[in-house]
């Protein structure tokens, strides 16, 4: 079901419906939110193997009606991975593809694990094993292949049939899988029975991490075993806004989160009374530019930052760029974006926990490379970073990339707790914007929130254009209306899935809870009713 509703128990949405059902039934058995999401978050790496995977990096928030625990789980550049090592090999750039593109490590394991202790400092004792128990049998046992997967592997075929175990573990007869053949990943199954015994530990400093570190270095990628060995997941200070209706939190640098709460604030500035109209889409549209302007200047590593996210948020600062936006005319936006694939994952549970979590692999398939032991496809966020070393990004050994994934949870004053987000790339930060206008602001339901039609301004999914995207649902009337204000149009489809995959939840204050899943996804809202 895409959207879902319950008075008595918790829930659970994802971008694949099998996700959410493993972790609804873990909430079925007495779990909290943390570890239903854990679960989920498992599986999902294996139904979506494309979007996200163990070899990636994530971000969670978790909440019970206050500041959340913000957890960061972004892996550094390898030890060996400096501007040098790829120009001694006669680079400008660090390639998208390949071995050398998983250059950094992958965070998201180490985000479990931290979540799984905050779980047990609540009472949580389903044995991780159970939790990975839906993982390893989609895994072992196969999954129809998706549409989106059958596109996104057909669609990357040529830069991607070449690179180290990709075609052995995605392709048939060297060819995309069709849409709805079985899948199995037995490596991955091997990999989940494993850590499920073993403790998530082991996949930085056990026989896991001996194993991954030795398939890195044979594939040619710069990682090493002392570079899993060195990584832990980071507790850090969420960024907040306070708005007209509540608190809004998300991730700070080295994410894109504070483009996400600028959005926020500066809307409220803006003053638009309804949804959907010329005004609604050109504030957010306008108030992106402003906050994507900061965020390409000073967002990076925050060890390497020097300016503090949060003066950006202030009531001054915030106030002086709502002024600079002109209420009927595009800024001109050339600028180049960010691409990214991704999930989002909410959790509810009944006592009032509630996790937002994001997911990924940077690119379709990330870097491509699978490493055969262990079945792990390993990102390539990495390439976000750059060879010159005057950028805002410069490639050094333990420095950690630019984000553009970040969960949104919001406390909203009349006493609602809402958790939110979406794929897209740079689509995130415009589609939180949008729910959140939508759903809090204009009072429209929750899944009319997420299924209305939505734009992009930029780049995603490999995109290299910077257009304002518009669905063809709105009225052709505004979609003119931007024209002649100046926005560069381009009508995509109906309900079309560069547009992101979102999904939200909320617990109102009688303790009913909803959610809904985008219908441009796999997705589903499940209760653990079923």
């Amino acid at each position: 079901m895409k959207y879902a509703r319950t008075q008595s128990g918790g829930m659970v949405v994802a971008p694949h419906f099998l996700a959410a059902e493993a972790g609804a039934r873990v909430l079925g058995e007495g779990g909290n939110a943390i570890e239903a999401m854990i679960a989920a978050a498992a599986t999902i790496t294996v139904v979506y193997p494309h979007m996200n995977a163990l070899g990636g990096d994530n971000f969670i928030l978790i909440g019970d009606g206050g500041k959340p625990l913000a957890i960061d789980a972004c892996g550094g550049a390898a030890r060996s991975a400096n501007i040098g090592f790829y120009q001694l090999q006669g680079l400008e750039a660090i390639p998208s593809r390949g071995p050398l593109a998983a250059l950094t490590v992958a965070g998201a394991v180490s985000g479990w694990q931290m979540a799984l202790a905050e779980s047990k400092r609540r009472g949580g004792k389903i044995p991780l094993s159970r939790l990975f128990e839906d993982a390893v049998e989609h895994a072992r046992t196969g999954t129809p292949v998706s549409g989106t997967l059958h596109r996104n592997a057909a669609g990357k075929l040529e830069e991607l049939k070449d690179v180290s175990g990709f075609a052995e573990t995605f392709l048939v007869d060297g060819s995309a899988p069709a849409e709805g053949y079985e899948l199995r990943l037995p490596a991955l199954a091997d990999t989940f029975e494993r850590l499920g015994i073993a403790g998530l530990d082991d996949f930085y400093r056990g026989d896991i991490a001996q194993s991954i570190s030795r398939e890195l270095e044979a594939a040619g990628s710069p990682l090493r075993a002392e570079d899993l060995a060195g990584h832990k997941a980071l507790s850090v200070e969420p960024l907040s806004i306070n708005l007209k209706s509540g608190t809004a939190y998300t991730m700070p640098p080295p994410t894109q989160g504070l483009a996400s709460m600028m959005i926020l604030g500066l809307c409220e500035r803006l003053g638009v009374s309804e949804p959907e109209g010329f005004a609604h889409i050109h504030a957010i549209v306008e108030a992106g530019k402003r906050a994507f302007r900061v965020r390409d200047r000073y967002v990076s590593d925050p060890t390497f930052m020097t300016v503090e996210p949060t003066n950006f948020l202030s009531n001054d600062m915030l106030d002086q760029l709502a002024a600079e936006i002109d209420l009927e005319t595009a800024l001109p936006w050339p600028e180049i974006s960010q691409p990214g694939d991704t999930v989002w994952l909410g959790a509810m549970d009944s006592e009032g926990c509630s996790v937002s979590l994001i997911q990924s692999i940077y690119w379709e398939f990330g870097s491509g490379l699978v490493l055969p032991e262990t079945g792990i496809v390993w990102q390539n966020r990495g390439t976000s970073l750059s060879l010159d070393p005057e950028s805002a990004n410069p490639l050094m050994p333990g420095r950690r990339p630019f984000h553009t994934i970040h969960p949104a949870m919001a406390i909203l004053n009349d006493g609602r707790h809402l958790v939110y987000g979406t794929m897209g790339g740079e689509g995130q930060p415009q589609t939180q914007a949008a729910i959140y206008t939508r759903y809090v602001d204009f009072e429209q339901g929750l899944e009319e929130s997420i299924a209305a039609p939505r734009w992009l301004l930029g780049r995603t999914w490999g995109e290299e254009t910077a257009k304002l995207r518009i669905e063809k649902r709105f009225d052709p009337a505004v979609v003119e209306s931007l024209r002649q204000a100046g926005h560069d149009i381009e009508v995509v489809g109906e309900v079309d899935e560069m547009m992101g995959h979102a999904g939200a939840i909320v617990r109102h204050s009688n303790g009913v809870i909803e959610g809904a899943s985008d219908p441009r996804c796999d997705g589903a809202a499940v209760t653990d009713a079923g």
